[in-house]
């Protein structure tokens, strides 16, 4: 048995993607980098917990309950919480106090805990609410945007919203989405041509850097449980 996710995109210019997860007789995972900060919900033996989780620049290993099932949601690019700078929560996260199966705390209030049909409505309370801000700047460099202000001020403004470097963003996105290709079963020589790398040796480091799995196991399915929905596939 292992991780069971479910991952869905979202139409919230807030949201990226809303994932539930099960976990069954495992205990640790390959946790894989990622650019996003989240809010986590989980039940384990009667009991509710929720914790934001922040930008991860790296592959390792991370405890899972066992037994629980989880709803998660994973915010967009450049959105942020008024209270906590997202650089604070790189490669960490906070858990939240006083989780129940009704409501969780965050920025010195009530609100009520999601069912996965149910984050957008989370999030656009707590949008209303300035609990969840954006930098207008981050949005645009993404869509390509060239702003007419200095470079030392934009990488500024993008670590400040982000956590990450822009250059950081660009290598973890990309090793995730070679993950993905691989596991649905593209040849390395096609994934490195679709996403710029120099050759299969550059991917093969990104993979172990970012993904903590090499191109075989991608291929097969094997490694143990992964935080990554690769196919909606049970992970070994």
């Amino acid at each position: 048995m292992g991780l069971r996710f479910e991952t869905r995109g979202s139409d919230s210019p807030w949201v990226d993607t809303v994932w539930t997860c099960t976990s069954e007789q495992v205990t640790t995972m390959t946790s894989v980098a990622g650019v996003r900060w989240g809010l986590v919900f989980w039940e384990q033996a009667g009991r509710t917990y929720a914790s934001i989780t922040g930008p991860e620049t790296r592959t390792g290993t991370a405890p899972v309950p066992e037994g629980a099932t989880f709803t998660g949601i994973e915010f967009a690019v450049g959105t942020s919480l008024r209270a906590v700078p997202t650089p604070t929560l790189v490669d960490g996260g906070i858990e939240l106090p006083d989780t129940t199966r009704r409501t969780f705390r965050l920025d010195g209030a009530r609100w009520e805990t999601p069912s996965p049909d149910d984050a957008e409505a989370l999030v656009d309370s707590l949008v209303r609410a300035r609990t969840v801000v954006r930098d207008p700047l981050v949005a645009e460099l993404l869509r390509g945007g060239r702003p007419a202000i200095s470079a030392r001020t934009v990488e500024r403004r993008f670590r400040a919203a982000t956590g990450l470097t822009r250059g950081a963003v660009r290598q973890v996105e990309r090793a995730r989405a070679a993950a993905e290709l691989l596991a649905t079963g593209d040849p390395a020589a096609d994934v490195v041509a679709k996403l710029d790398y120099f050759d299969e040796p550059h991917l093969a480091r990104a993979l172990r850097c970012y993904v903590g799995r090499t191109v075989r196991q991608l291929r097969e399915g094997t490694g143990g449980a992964i935080a990554l929905d690769l196919d909606q596939r049970l992970t070994s």
